[in-house]
């Protein structure tokens, strides 16, 4: 009897040709010079490179929060280069989970209700407790943003950003503004996310030492893809250091 076929991977993102250029005055930008790329649904992707590589506006277009000026970046059957402003939105609502370096977080709310800000209007949404324990917060429900550590407060916006089950997670420098022990934290929370939920993870960073706990890593330099790995194994947050 002949062993079964590899079931093929599925891309949830496919990019090509991707191009984006901004206009200053008299002066063009060129963010992105032609991406290709594929990612994979469930894969924990690092987009690794220096500042002014193009990480974040692939990445923003990857969200639907920008579009490119030429080529085509799909989420599954749909293109959001040519996507209009309101299926952009619905796009974000439904799919995307977002996590920047800075937390965005209400200071007058605790973390619960920060997390259910989100939960109120999503479809399928997990309750804000099991959200905030996902990350390892589940006895800071009722603490406000001023009795958190940084840490703590990028672990509510993880928290917020997953509380609506996301097919995606996208997320922008998140230990950027931490220190070593605490990035780890946050990185630790990305990582069980992935493993847990199945929940595709892109991960910006420039630190190279992180790259090592993903499924691949994507070097940018100069708006182009100018290496793809893959690692053999992926380590965990605990086990890597910078």
């Amino acid at each position: 009897m002949e062993p079964a076929a590899p079931v093929p991977r599925e891309p949830v993102f496919v990019a090509r040709g991707l191009v984006k250029t901004y206009r200053m005055g008299e002066i063009e930008v060129h963010a992105l010079r032609g991406i290709d790329l594929d990612i994979y649904r469930g894969e924990f992707v690092v987009l690794l490179g220096p500042s002014g590589s193009g990480k974040s506006t692939l990445l923003n277009i990857l969200g639907g929060l920008d579009r490119p000026t030429s080529g085509t970046a799909r989420w599954r059957e749909h293109d959001l280069a040519v996507a209009d402003d309101a299926a952009l939105t619905r796009y974000r609502r439904e799919h995307v989970g977002f996590v920047f370096q800075f937390y965005n977080l209400i200071p007058s709310l605790t973390a619960r209700e920060n997390v259910a800000l989100v939960t109120e209007m999503a479809g399928d949404a997990m309750p804000p407790a099991e959200a905030l324990e996902r990350v390892g917060l589940g006895d800071r429900l009722d603490h406000f943003p001023s009795q958190l550590s940084g840490g703590e407060q990028q672990r509510i916006a993880i928290a917020r950003a997953i509380a609506k089950r996301p097919d995606v997670l996208l997320c922008d420098e998140p230990t950027g503004a931490l220190d070593y022990e605490t990035g780890k934290l946050v990185l630790e929370a990305i990582a069980r996310i992935n493993r847990d939920l199945g929940t595709t993870a892109v991960v910006i960073t420039h630190n190279a030492s992180i790259a090592r706990i993903a499924d691949r890593v994507m070097r940018l330099a100069d708006g182009r893809i100018a290496s793809v790995e893959t690692n053999a194994s992926r380590l965990t947050p605990s086990e890597i250091a910078w």
